[in-house]
Parts: structure tokens; sequence; C-alpha cells
């Protein structure tokens, strides 16, 4: 069967997220995969015309392989090596694991090709997924022991103001241990005393609001319908620009054949506002010098894997700023629930974001530099 295309039932490595040829020992290709053909940007038709050997910036391995495989000195090998893009340069190379495996077709071989940055973000995706899982139910079951007492707090806190009201002269006879020179009026006991019981209210009421917005994930439901993410990012761009009427520019960049998809468009404006209220907190400097600038984008990805699950398409939301960076110290963190990056701010924004985004089977990454912070929203679309 040597020289022949590949028989029915091969075109179930279109549905693989892996990189995947199979060649002949003089490295003419029979086959490549749909994810292969969109990775090096090359048609189909075009890579089963040429050899694989030319794939490689070093064609070394690959042919000393093949060549390995077909004197039966081993069954299988494995090399890194740079993997050409169209135009078919060195310059935007990828960097892969190949895999050059015998198959029981005399003269062919299986070439299984996996991109290691995106080994790597796969692994990453993964870690996240099971820190953010992990952190939800921590948070869940934090909140829901807090409120208990907190309500008992609160409650105590009010019965005791109405008892000042009600009976100021006990309260201040209860305060009048001092000399009747220092002795201070019944009046400004009661009041006192009621200032100490509206701080006990409002630190309550302030510890009340943070619970709920750990909590506000799984106690809203998810109301879904159809969803046009530039109307998404417009509502979030308006609400923004109200806040900052000068010296922060919003720059929109749309890819206005994105399809509409089914989601929650509320949870969406939240988490999209949150992302970009902390940008917004980070580019402090600039906006008050003028300078800050703010990039939504919008593209559609293709053959994208998400949390283990391949799908064809997927929209890809971009959030950039010029602001400083995310610190170092924190990268690793920084979707962890009470992580900030600033003084006072309470680490639940992008926690939030990636929850509410998860829900919609997608992710959040980022990538960051002194200068340019890039923070990814990848959504299914159908």
């Amino acid at each position: 069967m040597s020289g022949e295309a590949p028989p029915p039932g091969f075109e179930a490595y279109d549905q693989l997220a892996t990189m995947v040829a199979i060649a002949r020992s003089d490295g003419h290709c029979l086959l490549a995969n749909s994810t292969l053909e969109n990775a090096v940007g090359v048609s189909r038709r075009a890579l089963l015309r040429g050899n694989v050997l030319d794939w490689f910036v070093d064609p070394l391995p690959i042919r000393d392989t093949l060549h390995a495989l077909r004197r039966n000195e081993v069954t299988s090998g494995r090399f890194e090596a740079l993997l050409r893009r169209a135009p078919m340069g060195a310059a935007d190379a990828l960097l892969v694991r190949v895999t050059v495996s015998q198959m029981d077709m005399e003269d062919w071989a299986l070439l299984e090709i996996i991109e290691i940055e995106q080994q790597i973000r796969q692994d990453r995706e993964e870690r996240v997924l099971g820190q953010v899982q992990a952190n939800k139910e921590l948070l869940r079951n934090l909140a829901h022991e807090i409120k208990n007492p907190l309500g008992g707090i609160r409650g105590a806190a009010q019965l005791l103001e109405m008892e000042l009201d009600a009976h100021p002269t006990g309260l201040a006879r209860a305060r009048s241990a001092t000399t009747a020179a220092h002795k201070p009026t019944r009046a400004r006991v009661a009041r006192g005393l009621s200032e100490y019981t509206q701080v006990i209210i409002h630190e309550a009421d302030r510890l009340q609001a943070l619970v709920d917005r750990l909590l506000a994930p799984h106690r809203k439901p998810h109301v879904v319908g159809d969803v046009n993410i530039h109307e998404v990012c417009e509502r979030v761009r308006l609400l923004v620009l109200s806040e900052f009427s000068s010296g922060l520019e919003v720059q929109r960049d749309y890819d206005t054949s994105i399809p509409e998809f089914r989601g929650d468009r509320e949870q969406l404006i939240q988490a999209l506002l949150n992302i970009v209220r902390n940008a917004t907190q980070a580019l402090a400097e600039q906006i008050s010098a003028g300078s800050a600038r703010l990039v939504l984008r919008s593209r559609i990805a293709r053959q994208v894997t998400i949390g283990k699950q391949r799908y064809r398409l997927a929209l890809e939301l971009h959030i950039q700023d010029n602001g400083p960076g995310v610190p170092e110290s924190i990268r690793e963190r920084i979707f962890h629930p009470l992580v900030s990056g600033r003084d006072g701010g309470s680490g639940l924004g992008l926690t939030l974001a990636q929850t509410f985004v998860q829900q919609h089977q997608g992710t959040i990454e980022f990538d960051s530099v002194p200068g340019r912070t890039d923070f990814k929203i990848l959504i299914p679309l159908p």
C-alpha cells in the first residue's frame, strides 16, 4: 500500500486537538489533519503535495527517525523541533515536540506534533481550573460560616442602640463613677455609645457585602439568552468612560463577523467590567498624565482547547492596557480570591470574572510586561 492515500476512517484525526500527519519514509506526506493545517497556515492540499522534511527548520532529526523506522531499528522516536509556519520561514516557527511511530502499513509513519507552549498553557489551565474549583468551595463554605455570627452581631448592635434610645438615663448612670466635675452629661454618654453601635452595624454591613460578593456566582441564576459580545463591550466601554471623562482613551478593534452565542449577558458584562476596572486602577498614573490607553479587541480563534476539550471556534476577547504590568509577586495567584495588587483592594474582581467566564465553558489568560498587559477571554462559539 506504499504511496497510496490513507483509507477511509482516517478522517477521525480531524477531531484531534493534536497535530497529526502520516508520511512515508522518504518524507512524502500522505495525510495531514485540520489542526496541523491551521497551525502552520498552509492548506491541506499543499501539505499533501509536499514533504514533511520541509516543515522543520532543521530536517535532520525527522529524516533520521524516518529512516530508522524504515530499517526497523526503532519503533518510535521523539524529539523537539522548530515547525515552520506560513510563509514557511524560520522567524515565526513553533517550538514543538514530535513523536514518530511505526504503523501497520508498510513504509508508513505516524507523526504526532504538540506545540510545547500549548502544552504548558494547557497544564497551567488545568491547574487554574482545579485551584478555582477548590477556592470556590472554600469561599462558599467560609461565607456561610461568617453569615450566621455576622447576623447575630448586627442584630445585637441594633437592639443595644434601641435600648440606648429608650433608656439613655439608666445607661448614663452606669458611667457615673467619675467625679462630678468631670462627669459627662447623660446625653453625651448615650450619644457616644450610640456612635459605637453605629460603627458595629456599619462594619457588619461591610462584611455582609463582602460575603454577598463571595456568594454571588452561586446565588444568582444563570440567565441564558443570545449574546452579542460587542454590545457587552460597548456597555462596559460607556460605563468606564463615564467614570473617566478625561485621561483615558478606549480603543475598539472588533471583528464584526463574530456570531451571537448563548450566554448570560449580565454575567459577561460583570466579568468584562471587573477586568477593565482592574486595568483602570493599574492605569492611575497614566490617567493622571493623560496617556492611559485601553484596547478592546475581538477575534475568532480556531481549533481551541479549553479544559481538555477541543472547540472548532471560540471567541477571543482581549483587554489590553499600557499600564505598569501585573506585579511579579502575584502573577501565579492573580485569580485567587483576596489577592490584590493594590492597597484597599478586595481581591475578588478577577476571581469573580474567572468564575463567570468558566460558567460559559471559557477561561481567562493574561500576558503582562511593563507597558503592556493583555487579558484574553476565551469562550467557545457554536
